[in-house]
């Protein structure tokens, strides 16, 4: 019998889900609904491209053990497909002894995680690396590279449609209910309402994504906080301050990484991001404000608990975000010779970062079934990287679904 399958979400992960079920399923029939009319329009397309390596996640995590795969997994795809990706290396600087102290953990969870190349580098071997870099040590990680991932989403879909699957933007996805051995979702787009009966949904939606596991009758928890993260890019003639990628080592103390710098493939180089509460679900300037959206920040007790811990880290992202002085005096700290007239405001994108009841951010990929239905209710950064791991993954568990 023909399963009809339905797809919520046209980011990287939802293409990859729909490609993976019809090289399991030649006979199934696969809908994709992205409310959109383009796919990778959030998440997707507007992060900074980086194939993560797998350096900092917890050895045995979700996260390590799907991003080790994805990246394989990726590197292969891209070769398959002639898609560009750049092998520019990647270098976590140490500003001081705290820092330098720091990375040998790094090391320790990047070697465990099995991750080619890594090692702990001096400043004369770091300045070989990236002459306008300066730091008291590094971490190298060789193997990290650059990918457009919106052009990875385009090939992922081409050969899902070219297995049979449909694709349908500019439907969104406002209900979603089980009638006996089906799923039926209710969808609105320009023609009016319209329901459609499945034997399974995965739903891969981001920002919206714990809006969707509670219309699939999942708890509340844990709830999407959404994170604007802003970019300068620097001028064409200062992009040769940087060779690959330039970060800072992750301080435990504080829940997001910090301005770096980052190549991407088409040549632009980015700084940032920041990580200021944005006003919107989809708020990618400070003008753009949901009234619905902040009463639903404001009506969660997680958020509170979260503000509570981290609003001194909150009030210097906003400064940040405020004054491109600070902005760019925090990636001084690694180049020198970057200086305020060298950038030119850049693109924006949205982390939609998942928060436990307690106010914690959620660390780890998190999956939810509810009877037919799956729901990615965490997939943050590296989800793009990891994206043909998490399908393969997602298709293993509806194999065990009825």
């Amino acid at each position: 019998m023909t399963q009809r399958m339905a797809v919520i979400g046209g980011g990287i992960v939802g293409a990859a889900v729909a490609r993976e079920i019809l090289a399991r399923r030649p006979d199934a029939e696969v809908t994709v609904f992205d409310k959109e009319d383009r796919l990778a329009s959030h998440q997707t397309g507007r992060n900074s491209g980086v194939v993560h390596a797998g350096l900092y996640y917890q050895p045995g995590s979700q996260k390590a053990l799907l991003c080790r795969r994805g990246v394989r997994l990726l590197e292969d795809y891209c070769a398959e497909r002639g898609i560009r990706r750049i092998a520019c290396g990647k270098v976590l600087v140490a500003l001081d002894e705290v820092e330098r102290a720091r990375l040998s953990d790094i090391e320790d969870r990047a070697r465990a995680n099995g991750v080619p190349g890594i090692r702990i580098i001096g400043p004369g071997e770091l300045r070989e690396l990236e002459p306008h870099v300066r730091g008291v040590a590094a971490l190298h990680s060789p193997s990290t590279s650059i990918v457009d991932f919106a052009e990875v989403t385009q090939a992922l879909a081409a050969d899902a449609v070219a297995a049979g699957a449909k694709i349908l933007l500019g439907h969104e996805v406002t209900g979603m209910q089980v009638r006996g051995s089906e799923v039926v979702l209710t969808t609105r787009a320009a023609g009016g309402t319209d329901e459609s009966a499945f034997d399974q949904v995965v739903a891969c939606g981001g920002l919206q994504s714990d809006r969707l596991a509670e219309m699939a009758g999942d708890g509340p928890d844990p709830v999407i906080m959404p994170f604007r993260g802003e970019y300068y890019a620097l001028k064409p003639e200062r992009r040769g301050l940087v060779n690959g990628l330039v970060y800072p080592v992750p301080d435990p103390r504080y829940p997001f990484l910090g301005v770096h710098v980052t190549p991407r493939v088409d040549g632009e180089v980015l700084i940032g991001p920041n990580a200021v509460l944005a006003l919107a679900r989809e708020g990618y300037t400070w003008r753009n404000v949901s009234p619905a959206d902040l009463a639903g920040v404001a009506r969660t007790p997680a958020f509170w608990r979260f503000a509570r811990q981290h609003w001194r880290t909150g009030i210097r992202e906003m400064y940040g975000s405020l004054s491109k002085r600070r902005f760019v005096a925090a990636a001084r700290a690694y180049v020198p010779e970057l200086g305020d007239d060298d950038v030119v405001p850049g693109r924006a994108g949205i982390r939609a970062q998942a928060l436990d009841a307690d106010g914690g951010l959620v660390d780890d990929f998190r999956i939810s079934i509810r009877d037919r239905i799956v729901v990615l209710r965490n997939a943050p950064s590296p989800a793009a990287t990891s994206a043909l791991a998490i399908a393969e993954h997602v298709v293993s568990t509806l194999e065990g679904r009825p």
